[in-house]
């Protein structure tokens, strides 16, 4: 699934994520997600943003407004094998979220995924394969 229309975001200044309802939840920084108290969770890769928790799971795309979307029904793809390595804690972490944008409406076959599922950062993916 591809975003609306594509965009480009500069690597250089924080990305702010928030689902419909306006509540942040993460901030892109570089190829980086990290939560609220600056934890890593996930990565963003691709031209169509395509975004992965930390295990490599991918949930779906971002998109200009700054939520993750994806299409309702869709095939789970496998954990990615080449994941970046974890990063360090930012040294300029955003203390505080500026308000965020107007979200438009998605229509039925597509959701906000951290609105369907806001742990989706902090649970182990099903994909994992079990520990021996």
């Amino acid at each position: 699934m591809s975003a609306p229309k594509m965009f480009k975001l500069d690597p250089n200044k924080p990305f702010f994520i928030y689902d419909t309802r306006g509540e942040w939840h993460a901030v892109k920084i570089g190829q980086y997600l990290f939560d609220t108290r600056a934890d890593y969770i996930g990565f963003v890769r691709g031209e169509n943003h395509d975004v992965y928790t930390a295990a490599g799971e991918w949930i779906g795309n971002l998109w200009p407004d700054g939520r993750i979307i994806r299409k309702r029904v869709y095939e789970r793809p496998p954990l990615l094998k080449d994941r970046p390595p974890k990063p360090p804690k930012p040294e300029k972490f955003p203390p505080r979220a500026p308000l965020p944008p107007m979200s438009s409406e998605l229509g039925f076959d597509k959701v906000d995924v951290l609105e369907w599922d806001e742990d989706v950062f902090k649970r182990v993916s099903d994909l994992v394969e079990d520990m021996d």
